[in-house]
């Protein structure tokens, strides 16, 4: 699988990030400040680097401006600025893409991989497994005991998420981040599709674990 570099200073994110990459397989350095990231896209060789535009010291497009002279690794910019100069000045910089925050974990995979398709084949993993609970992310089913599961595009990927790293507990205002495309803005629509998603796996919904005062985590299965 390829490597990524995700260059990004809010530890929440990056973090997010680096074990959402992973967990799908691809090879993962991360860096919190522009100068370190500069130096370990230069000396590591990544496939793709994930470029935030507002870093301490060495900012995101600098970062960019001195890459551009020695590598043409693909960069994808990440801003939370709403005007269009940054966009464009990446662009002109080199970028070869760019997502406006706030995004969803999924639409930025789905760019990671476009752009990696320019460059190499990307594989994909197989079915995602938990018990009797199974999820394949490129037909998009999702399958209990055989029987196929209907959700809607925000409940597929509240647990496409969970059951990459089964273990972890997410917070609702990661889960929102992953989701912000679809779920909105408050931290109660988390509460909401997840109920939903229980009720659609009937007998099955305590696999859904609440860890109360935190977030929600897939159940341990025998």
């Amino acid at each position: 699988m390829p490597h990524l570099l995700v260059i990004e200073d809010n530890p929440d994110m990056s973090a997010l990030l680096h074990e959402y990459f992973g967990a799908l397989g691809y090879r993962v350095t991360s860096a919190r400040e522009g100068r370190a990231g500069l130096q370990a896209a230069l000396h590591t060789g990544p496939d793709l680097i994930v470029l935030d535009v507002m870093l301490p010291g060495l900012g995101g497009l600098e970062v960019l401006r001195r890459l551009r002279a020695e590598s043409d690794a693909p960069v994808l910019m990440l801003t939370a600025r709403e005007g269009e100069a940054d966009k464009v000045l990446a662009l002109e910089l080199g970028a070869d893409d760019y997502v406006t925050k706030p995004f969803s974990v999924a639409e930025l995979l789905a760019r990671v991989k476009a752009l990696l398709r320019r460059t190499r084949p990307v594989g994909e993993c197989g079915p995602l497994r938990h018990g009797a609970l199974s999820l394949d992310a490129r037909s998009r089913e999702v399958r209990l005991r055989g029987e196929v599961v209907h959700l809607t595009r925000v409940e597929f990927e509240l647990l496409h998420l969970l059951l990459l790293s089964p273990q972890r507990v997410f917070t609702r205002a990661e889960l929102l981040t992953h989701l912000q495309e679809d779920a909105g803005g408050s931290e109660r629509t988390i509460n909401v599709h997840v109920r939903n998603l229980r009720a659609k796996l009937s007998e099955d919904a305590e696999l859904l674990e609440t860890v109360y005062g935190v977030g929600y985590r897939l159940r341990e299965v025998p």
